[in-house]
């Protein structure tokens, strides 16, 4: 296919910078928005920011099904490209994808809708949290389905090398997002003063103009088009996304809810250090954004060139991935010890709050480079169709380290206890990682990188 990128020729940092480094401008933006969130609303008042830090990890769960099921769509797609499958069976893939991806996001969307007060209960959301959790549910559940359709249809530009547009729309509907935001929160030009909905609304009016902006723009290239029998080998693509893409949304599921569970943890101590945290790992989540583009970028570089049997360029490309997030990582963490307390200041207006933000900002940022491994690690091993290692990976991280560390640590230590645990998972999460990408074939030290056979290269 003419727009499609060959990643299995050049310099392998080539291929991954050319999709990673506009992705993180994308994910950068998405994240944003986030962020955004929590500065408006935080300027409601201490009720809407105490919301958003129980909604923010339990909808970034919900998420998780979307980067599963890109993950696994990335997967079949990329691997399509590097055996030359030709173009009528790579659309059809992603069609297939789309087709499955939405039904089931819109069938997640209703059952998060009618379970939202009784979840939200069960992890330490008061009386006085919850109406404004509820003004927020309503509108994101409705906006899920186009955020999967188009997660679904930036995977088919990844697959294909294309970094850039799936960055363009992530970006250009983020700023929508953003921009409507403090109209629809606060009632400005007019518009009706819906405080946390008005975020969700903001939400779901983006990622609609988002979805159809890449499908269109699918559709022109060729990567998303209506091919001759379309139902032809519907099973095998189910089946090709599932193997990937149930394992990889568990696996991207473990950590937000991992993190809902650390937030019920947090929440014994009170609301206020709720907002606390809450506003800390939006800031987290924008520090990790190069890792995260570096997470966007293996997984097509290690799919074509695993469909290619070039194993040792897959392997040459996670190395480079965790050369990147150790360095990176370190600087970043230098940047938020130096500036932790301005930007907590910004984001919670409650100074008790802001302290807890500053003090998780200090100290977990010397381990963001431990989750940068683990995640550039589980999108190799996904692309690698070793999905269920990479869920492993997480599963292992949350619930043998983080979560009962934090339950213990705040049980003991307070608040500190709960940012000691993080510590540990990280660099934990990093060490394992680490080992289960060398025995994937993935990480090849000490010994020269070849080429595998037909037979290696599907082991």
């Amino acid at each position: 296919m003419a727009n499609s990128r060959d990643l299995t020729q050049g310099p392998v940092w080539r291929g991954l910078a050319a999709v990673s480094a506009p992705m993180s401008l994308g994910i950068l933006g998405v994240l944003s928005v986030g962020l955004a969130d929590a500065y408006f609303l935080g300027q409601l008042g201490g009720e809407p920011l105490a919301a958003v830090g129980f909604i923010y990890p339990v909808t970034t769960a919900i998420t998780s099904l979307s980067i599963g099921l890109s993950a696994g769509a990335n997967a079949a797609i990329s691997q399509a490209i590097g055996r030359r499958d030709g173009e009528d069976a790579e659309a059809r893939l992603a069609l297939h994808a789309v087709l499955i991806g939405v039904t089931l996001a819109s069938i997640v969307a209703l059952l998060f809708f009618a379970a939202a007060t009784p979840l939200f209960r069960l992890i330490g959301a008061t009386d006085s949290v919850l109406p404004e959790i509820n003004a927020y549910v309503g509108y994101w559940a409705l906006s899920f389905p186009f955020l999967v359709l188009m997660m679904l249809t930036q995977a088919a530009f990844r697959a294909h090398g294309d970094g850039a547009r799936a960055a363009i729309v992530m970006v250009a509907m983020a700023l929508l997002n953003v921009a409507l935001d403090p109209l629809l929160i606060f009632g400005l030009w007019g518009l009706p003063d819906l405080g946390t909905g008005g975020a969700a609304l903001a939400t779901l009016i983006a990622r609609i103009a988002g979805a159809a902006a890449a499908m269109l723009w699918a559709i022109k290239l060729g990567f998303l088009r209506w091919p001759e029998q379309v139902t032809r080998r519907f099973t095998h693509s189910l089946r090709a996304i599932a193997t990937v893409g149930g394992p990889a949304a568990l696996s991207n599921a473990i950590n937000p809810a991992g993190m809902a569970l650390v937030t019920a943890a947090v929440a014994t101590l009170g609301e206020t250090p709720v907002g606390g945290f809450g506003a800390a790992t939006r800031v987290q989540s924008l520090a990790l954004v190069p890792m995260l583009a570096l997470s966007s970028g293996i997984g097509p570089v290690v799919g074509q060139n695993w469909g290619a049997e070039r194993p040792d360029r897959a392997a040459r490309g996670l190395g480079l991935s965790f050369a990147v997030c150790l360095v990176y990582g370190l600087v970043a963490a230098l940047g938020l010890w130096a500036f932790a307390d301005p930007i907590a200041t910004l984001l919670a207006r409650n100074t008790s709050a802001a302290d807890h933000t500053a003090q998780y900002l200090r100290y977990v940022s010397w381990s963001f480079f431990g989750y940068g491994f683990l995640v550039t690690a589980n999108a190799a091993m996904n692309a690698r169709n070793k999905a269920i290692w990479s869920m492993s990976l997480s599963l292992g991280r949350i619930f043998l380290l983080y979560l009962p560390g934090a339950w213990l640590g705040v049980t003991v230590l307070g608040y500190t206890g709960v940012l000691i645990a993080a510590l540990i998972a990280n660099v934990g999460g990093a060490a394992a990682a680490l080992v289960l990408a060398r025995h994937t074939g993935l990480l090849r030290w000490g010994k020269p990188s070849r080429p595998a056979t037909g037979e290696q290269a599907q082991a």
